[in-house]
């Protein structure tokens, strides 16, 4: 069995409070032992990050693409080891985390690409005003279990590409990754200028409290991110929370079932539906509703389900026994509520977090299915018969990370997305994130940005330089 460990000024280091076991979801049988890091050593891995940002906060912009570029060589190059760990440790199926692997790179080197220019206000006879963009010191990245990888990536390279050093903390149910990509990125990179501790006792809070990091970047759930916020209230740390989303999709009268079926399914059911920008409850119109749902059932239905290391799986477990609980609890609920079950709702037997792609009809607003995040493999689908109505309904969360809308008409489309009140709206289409857009979420969903220039500006502070010639 891999041995893990905590990587603290570019050295391996054993976890101070021990370890704690890491299991395959699966099958739920131990995949390693993680080492549980001590408030002691995350203050080392503080100290050693502010070490590193000293120099490397002076560091020039071509140094920094360099590294960048030379760390997605490195993690081309250990591709296949880490897309077996994501798929024993996460579940989502090898061709999935093979992806997820590819897109790792993919984003590295876009990042690696952005530019950092000054910013020229006036430039005149008398007068030059400049405003440069400085980083702003140790980055704490706190990231969750869905995407290990990915998520890890979005983290860490635009805050080492602005010219800040990074403390990670990763899920304690998926840290083997991020353990071995750090292990990876300090093969080349300055010792210090990445760490990561690991553990769930108080080492989360640790670096949400800790008056060393300057800026927080979480990926997770609402309350959690209610809770880093005032815990970063004592330095008045910078924050990019990136929470949970309920995101709702319309479906208007024009749509073709058969042409979008296949999309609204792969976008709704992307990684077991556990994605915070998946579709997670669908608006039809009263004309399509009854073919749109036969063609999302078809297409449940012709998943394989398995362990995600096996040939031929479409669709893995979910990834732990609390969400596999939530959604079958919010199944049951619909159930008692008059929904009709088209496919799946009910969990596999045997061992591991098998849970059917679950389709979900005759049901509506109020419900818990519809109203809460499930973040897992169900979608409810819910009727309408007029559009304002659905624009209403689709509106009256309290989340806004995304929204979508399917039509034949792209512009009248383009009018309904537009009204939507989510950060990202998608037209015939959901869940697409790309490294030069920039992504995040209003109301409950967070706030800040991911991607692209002004993602790469929240790792960064203003500073303006007034010349009087």
């Amino acid at each position: 069995m891999t041995e893990y460990s905590l990587i603290v000024n570019g050295r391996k280091v054993a976890g101070g409070a021990g370890t704690f076991a890491v299991l395959n979801p699966a099958n739920e049988e131990l995949v390693a032992q993680c080492p549980q890091a001590t408030i002691e050593q995350l203050d080392e891995a503080v100290s050693a990050a502010q070490t590193a940002f000293e120099s490397w906060q002076f560091s020039a912009h071509g140094d920094r693409k360099q590294l960048l570029n030379d760390i997605a060589d490195r993690i081309e190059a250990n591709a296949a080891e880490l897309a077996e760990i994501v798929v024993r440790e996460q579940g989502k199926p090898l061709f999935l985390a093979q992806a997820e692997v590819g897109g790792a790179i993919a984003w590295t080197r876009a990042t690696a690409d952005l530019e950092m220019p000054v910013d020229v206000l006036e430039d005149s006879d008398t007068k030059r005003v400049e405003v440069h963009r400085k980083p702003l010191g140790v980055v704490g990245s706190i990231t969750p279990w869905n995407w290990p990888l990915m998520i890890a990536v979005w983290h860490i390279m635009p805050a080492i590409r602005s010219g800040n050093s990074v403390v990670c903390k990763p899920s304690g149910l998926t840290p083997l990754n991020t353990l071995r990509l750090v292990e990876i990125i300090n093969e080349v990179a300055p010792a210090g200028l990445v760490n990561v501790v690991t553990g769930e006792s108080g080492i989360g809070s640790g670096i949400t409290k800790h008056p060393g990091i300057r800026k927080i970047v979480f990926t997770g759930s609402t309350p959690t991110g209610q809770t880093i916020m005032r815990g970063a209230a004592d330095n008045l740390k910078r924050l990019t929370l990136e929470l949970g989303g309920n995101d709702a999709g319309i479906v208007l009268p024009d749509a073709d079932p058969a042409a979008i079926a296949e999309g609204i399914f792969q976008t709704s059911f992307l990684n077991m539906g556990q994605t915070c920008a998946c579709l997670k409850r669908l608006y039809v119109h009263d004309s399509i509703y009854d073919e749109l749902c036969e063609k999302l059932a078809d297409v449940a239905a012709q998943q394989n389900v398995g362990n995600g290391m096996e040939e031929g799986v479409t669709f893995g477990p979910v990834q732990n026994r609390d969400q596999f609980n939530l959604v079958n609890e919010l199944v049951e609920d619909a159930k008692a509520n008059g929904a009709r079950i088209l496919t799946g709702g009910t969990p596999l037997e045997g061992k591991g977090y098998f849970y059917p792609p679950t389709i979900v009809a005759d049901i509506s607003d109020g419900t818990r299915l519809v109203d809460e995040e499930q973040f897992g493999p169900v979608l409810p689908v819910i009727r309408y018969s007029d559009v304002e109505d659905a624009i209403k309904r689709a509106n009256g969360s309290e989340n806004g990370l995304g929204g979508s809308v399917w039509s034949a008409d792209t512009e009248q489309a383009h009018n309904v997305a537009s009204r939507l009140e989510c950060g990202t709206a998608w037209i015939n289409g959901h869940a697409e994130l790309l490294p030069y857009a920039p992504f995040g979420g209003c109301k409950m969903s967070g706030f800040g940005v991911e991607f692209g220039q002004e993602g790469l500006m929240e790792y960064t502070s203003a500073q303006v330089i007034n010349i009087n010639k």
